[in-house]
């Protein structure tokens, strides 16, 4: 029976149970179930929430402080410590002088400042008015740390984009393959029945039909391999997709004409994630180069302090509630390393730079690899035409020979053996195809272009 490439490329079902799926419909709920895109999300938000922190380091702190304070003994001056009594000597002034003076109790020479026991609190105020830069530098790295975790997204969105591509159709090449597989079990098995028959008659020797038997019984061990690949695949992509048990319906496909390679790289170049990625991190590593540089700028800054509750010692009435200034501090020596950090951070924006240009290099030599991966795949598929039609002819016309004991076993084996390998390797160009035309729309950003012709390849194989 012939056997044409189109009836081959029908999916096998290996369970009833399977939730059929197409390519599009993966691709969605891939993007809801997958772990690896939730923690790339969240890295996200982290970044955002770490951005808008950075936003309050231009408005002024305000903070509530209070305090308790036990003194060794209340502070308290002795005017008899102070000139001009310090001076006197009650032997040098007069009698009515002196016995005024010692008739004065201590006590009333004693004035109290503070009790034993303090208590305070108070409002504290500090704004930065000028940091030498220093904080628009640090908001500019919020800002690019942002934009680092949204391109890392994106790039870890395309990786899982090729890898879905290369389990999916991996279900639809295993599965004909098993069917490819069990064609040749059910084709051989027919010949060796025929065979035994034609042995039984006299017509053909013993060692053809051995032959015969031989055959199947390697075909079916090949059959039963190809089976588990099958299962293999299938358990992959439903683990993939967090499902029991899913089943592709979406057919491989091949594009009439080749993309355009400049084009490709032209999409490539502008927008790459790994490319703005790296931009990101030049960003990133100029502000740090601005932080460090400021640290050589003063700081000014305005303060004020209110207070909100003081005991009632004369310390106390005699210090004001309120106070507001203005304040500056100047670096002139500083032992943090200020000139090696500078240079350090120039050196990481070097390394940006650098990583960058070898990335450029990377993605054109990849994007390269693939699309001539692409058209040695095209050309397999064309050039295999010819080789079907060829291992089709030559199987009817060894199955007709073979009836009319014209031809032996062992040719219509081999003519059964070379039509299923022609087959295999067929498939195995057009599974080649579509993963290399996948990895060529993920560089260049144009997942939508694959997941629309996957689309139409579908409602083509539905009608």
């Amino acid at each position: 029976m012939k056997r044409s490439l189109c009836a081959i490329l029908l999916v096998f079902p290996l369970s009833i149970q399977a939730k059929p799926i197409a390519f599009d419909q993966a691709w969605q709920q891939l993007l809801q179930v997958s772990d690896k895109l939730q923690a790339g999300t969240q890295e996200v938000n982290r970044a955002e929430a770490e951005r808008v922190a950075g936003e309050d380091m231009n408005l002024p702190s305000i903070s509530l402080k209070g305090s308790y304070t036990r003194l060794e003994k209340p502070i308290e001056l002795d005017l008899r410590d102070l000139n001009p009594l310090a001076s006197m000597d009650p032997a040098t002034l007069p009698p009515a002088l002196g016995g005024a003076l010692a008739g004065i109790p201590s006590s009333m020479f004693i004035t109290p400042f503070t009790e034993q026991d303090i208590f305070r609190s108070s409002l504290q105020a500090m704004w930065p008015i000028y940091t030498g830069g220093k904080i628009t530098a640090a908001q500019a790295i919020h800002e690019a740390h942002v934009a680092e975790k949204e391109e890392q997204l994106k790039l870890t969105t395309r990786d899982l984009f090729v890898s879905l591509v290369d389990r999916y159709y991996a279900v639809a090449v295993t599965e004909t393959l098993a069917q490819t597989q069990k064609q040749l079990v059910d084709s051989l098995t027919q010949h060796a029945s025929h065979a035994q028959k034609l042995e039984e008659q006299g017509q053909i020797a013993k060692v053809e039909r051995l032959n015969a038997q031989v055959a199947l019984e390697n075909a079916k061990v090949s059959y039963g391999s190809a089976k588990r690949q099958a299962e293999m695949a299938m358990i992959a992509l439903s683990r993939m997709l967090h499902e029991r048990q899913v089943d592709a319906t979406s057919s491989m496909f091949m594009l009439n004409n080749a993309p355009s390679l400049p084009q490709l790289s032209q999409l490539t170049m502008n927008q790459h994630p790994a490319l703005k990625l790296l931009a990101a991190k030049e960003e990133q590593a100029q502000g740090l180069i601005s932080v460090e540089k400021g640290s050589y700028y003063p700081t000014v800054f305005l303060y004020g302090n209110y207070t909100l509750y003081e005991d009632d010692s004369l310390f106390s009435k005699v210090e004001p509630d309120w106070m507001v200034g203005v304040g500056v501090n100047i670096p002139l020596i500083s032992r943090d390393g200020r000139s090696g950090k500078v240079e350090a951070a120039k050196s990481a924006l070097l390394q940006a730079r650098y990583t960058k240009a070898q990335t450029q290099q990377d993605l054109n030599l990849l994007l390269e690899q693939s699309y001539r991966q692409l058209l040695q795949a095209q050309e397999e598929v064309v050039s295999l035409n010819t080789s079907l039609s060829l291992a089709e002819e030559n199987k009817r016309l060894r199955d007709i020979a073979f009836r009319q004991g014209l031809s032996t076993s062992i040719e219509k084996v081999d003519a059964e053996l070379k039509l299923t390998a022609v087959e295999t390797q067929q498939l195995g160009a057009q599974y080649r195809y579509v993963q290399a035309y996948a990895r060529l729309m993920a560089i260049s950003g144009q997942l939508d272009e694959f997941i629309g012709r996957s689309f139409k390849q579908g409602e083509y194989n539905a009608h």
